[in-house]
């Protein structure tokens, strides 16, 4: 066939029209701003990340394991099985970042002009939250031995506050991450006076009126020794937790006086380790409109039989009063492997409010809402914990026990942290089923 001379002029505009090949995407223009942005915070040195990622040279030779990490979903860690937007804290990349890094692997990593570069994020060293108000530490390092079982120490720090705090952030950083399974602070109430009245009460469905009645004398005998109290939940860390950071307008109050009370787990790993760990404050600029609230619930009846794939144990509150829900923390240990937490109104509707489909003890995470969740009086927050006590879970120290609660890794929990607000004690704007 022979085309015409009008034809062949066409050709040119043709092509011209046609969408060209994208060209390599380079670290300096195209990954930095995706690295700075969604991963330097845990990884550069001191950090949960095995490998800092401030740079190219730091970056390039880790390419291919970006690629595999980012296409898998692996990383950044997230576990929650939700659309975008429900979670502040929410750390999946968007597809056009993912799609972005790994054109980036495939295309050979390259570095770019570094003209391109964006200026070096800055963090406060050592400090998620960045420079801290206020830093309290364990005034004597504790030696956590090679090996053996360690029981749970509680260690304690005046805080010296001359008047009440009103805390915007606060983050508890492990001396010793290596060895540090988990810390949680308490702040003890400075009068001695009786606990403030919980918004809530735990429903356990396997409870018994004589072991209600057993646990409400044990807690008694607690309450009778003062130095064994604690006082209110103030702020966790596990491993992979992000600091608490509160909205404006909302912040966790630390009384004048009060005395920290740090419960620390610590897991022997084989070498004699010194740790004193801290926890950093950032107090409100003003009083907020809110007032945050830190507490948990749990089923300590947890029975997991030898060899079990999958058992359900569920564990709930019922709430008197009116709150809205900022945050929700899963934890198990090494054999749980789902959650969900299911909200039942008092008009019984129920609603799937969280739900973490893999679980990983290794990156526990602390699940904050975009917009607080609106819990009406006499609803119930359900949640259900999924276990493998079977030889198929890699990570199951002994398939052929029998597992119940408690305190070391080879034994469970089933525990959830929770922050909220209780409502008509401060301004909270509400919004539907949210």
């Amino acid at each position: 066939m022979r085309l015409s001379r009008g034809t062949l002029l066409l050709i040119p505009c043709i092509l011209a029209a046609l969408p060209s090949s994208a060209a390599t995407p380079t670290f300096s223009k195209d990954v930095a701003p995706i690295l700075f942005k969604n991963c330097s915070g845990c990884h550069r040195t001191g950090e949960i990340g095995p490998m800092p990622l401030l740079n190219y040279a730091q970056a390039r030779p880790w390419a291919k394991s970006i690629r595999t990490a980012v296409a898998t979903g692996t990383m950044p860690p997230w576990h929650a099985k939700v659309e975008r937007g429900v979670f502040s804290n929410d750390r999946r990349l968007t597809a056009q970042d993912r799609d972005t890094l790994i054109a980036w692997a495939d295309g050979g990593a390259p570095q770019g002009d570094p003209k391109d570069l964006p200026p070096t994020p800055a963090f406060a060293e050592g400090w998620e939250i960045g420079k801290p108000d206020v830093v309290v530490t364990m005034a004597k390092p504790y030696t956590v031995p090679a090996t053996g079982t360690i029981e749970y120490q509680y260690i304690q720090i005046p805080t010296n506050f001359t008047g009440d705090k009103w805390v915007q952030a606060l983050e508890v950083r492990p001396g010793a991450r290596a060895v540090v399974h988990h810390v949680l602070v308490f702040a003890s109430e400075p009068s001695g006076g009786p606990r403030v009245k919980k918004p809530f009460t735990m429903v356990i469905p396997e409870i018994t009126p004589e072991l209600r009645k057993k646990l409400a004398e044990s807690e008694q005998k607690r309450d009778d020794k003062p130095k064994r109290d604690p006082g209110p939940l103030l702020a966790t860390y596990a491993p992979g937790t992000n600091a608490q950071v509160f909205d404006a307008g909302s912040a966790i109050r630390v009384k004048a006086g009060a005395v920290l009370t740090l419960q620390l787990h610590y897991t022997a790993n084989g070498k004699e380790t010194e740790d004193a760990s801290s926890v950093g404050f950032i107090f409100a600029k003003q009083a907020p409109v809110n007032e945050v609230k830190s507490d948990a619930f749990m089923n300590p009846l947890l029975k997991l039989p030898a060899g079990a794939q999958d058992t359900a144990v569920d564990a709930g509150i019922l709430f008197s009063e009116d709150v809205h829900v900022t945050g929700i923390f899963p934890h198990t240990h090494v054999r749980g492997k789902s959650w969900e937490y299911q909200l039942i109104y008092p008009d019984g509707r129920k609603e799937v409010v969280l739900a973490v489909p893999r679980y990983d003890f290794n990156w526990q995470t602390y699940y904050n809402f975009a917009t607080p969740l609106a819990i009406p009086k006499g609803s119930r927050l359900v949640s259900t914990a999924h276990y493998d006590n079977s030889p198929n879970n890699p990570a199951n120290p002994d398939p052929k026990a029998d597992v119940k609660w408690g305190d070391q890794t080879w034994q469970e929990m089933q525990y959830t942290g929770i922050t909220y607000m209780v409502d008509g004690k401060g301004t909270v704007q509400t919004a539907a089923g949210r």
